[in-house]
């Protein structure tokens, strides 16, 4: 296991090394900031310019057929809309789950990270051309997918009530399964409600996550399921120790004295990013492997 573990914990050492040129100004951002920044930008834009081919076909079909359908125009693209959308996307969780634990969102404390991913997304928009989702691209980016997401659940998130002051919440599993799912998929689910993304003006819409199967969406339960799986292994609060010690009594693995020692952090955030790694790589090919998105036999 720990020739398994041993390369992704080193990744990680490596990518959050704060780097140059954010250290010349006092900036803590790493390559691992950068990357996932970089990467959520482009995937946005990915998403933006596909709804905008659907709906500009959809625009062509109905003209041609004379169809009376109402459909709504396509409006000029605006930087300050991308923008708030990667804002919303990013901090979105933040402004839901932060009021409701009495704590400061860090947009709030700090515009460093909010003004890099405006700058971030300013330099995507800028590119003339990103490439279209597909299998030869998103099979190998689930990997980054996967190194970022768990940074974002092992690292990121539990803090906000592990480290909180009230005991009835720094010790609540319920409450740091329903941070994590709620500040990972608010986002999303605010730009989806708003259709922020659309290529015609804003307006409210059913989000995925409430049409049929969408809570079978691999984001969306993905986020409770690695918090709680790093919480299980680094014992984060006393009934991840508890429900630790009693899974590996079950296998017949647990200690002499029934007790079971934690999982130091970066080895369980290693563990996690393996889960996620095959998750994400399963559902890269599931959406788009040559048979999944080739052509359809029409049935008479």
């Amino acid at each position: 296991m720990s020739l398994l573990l041993s390369p992704i914990i080193q990744v990680y050492r490596l990518s959050l090394q704060p780097v140059a040129p954010f250290t010349w100004f006092g900036l803590s951002l790493s390559t691992l900031d950068v990357v996932a920044a970089f990467r959520l930008c482009v995937a946005l834009r990915q998403i933006r310019e596909k709804l905008w081919r659907d709906h500009v076909q959809k625009l062509k079909t109905v003209k041609a057929e004379k169809e009376a359908v109402a459909l709504p125009k396509v409006e000029e693209r605006s930087f300050v809309r991308d923008a708030v959308s990667v804002l919303l996307v990013v901090y979105g969780g933040e402004a839901v789950t932060c009021p409701a634990l009495a704590i400061p969102p860090s947009f709030m404390l700090s515009g460093v990270v909010p003004a890099f991913y405006t700058a971030i997304q300013a330099a995507v928009d800028k590119l003339p051309y990103v490439p279209t989702p597909a299998f030869e691209n998103e099979v190998p980016l689930a990997t980054l997918d996967a190194l970022t997401r768990a940074y974002l659940l092992c690292n990121l998130i539990p803090p906000m009530v592990t480290s909180h002051t009230s005991p009835a919440i720094n010790s609540n599993p319920w409450t740091l399964l329903l941070t994590s799912l709620l500040t990972a998929n608010a986002g999303f689910f605010f730009t989806n409600l708003f259709s922020f993304f659309q290529p015609y003006a804003l307006t409210l819409t059913t989000p995925t996550e409430f049409l049929p199967y969408g809570w079978t969406t691999t984001d969306l339960w993905c986020a409770p399921l690695i918090t709680g799986l790093y919480a299980l292994l680094t014992h984060a609060q006393p009934f991840w120790a508890d429900a630790h010690t009693v899974a590996l009594g079950w296998l017949g693995a647990a200690g002499v004295d029934g007790k079971v020692a934690a999982l130091d952090p970066e080895s369980a955030r290693a563990v996690c990013a393996l889960v996620l790694a095959g998750l994400f790589t399963t559902r890269a090919v599931k959406n788009f492997s040559p048979k999944a998105v080739g052509p359809k036999t029409k049935v008479q």
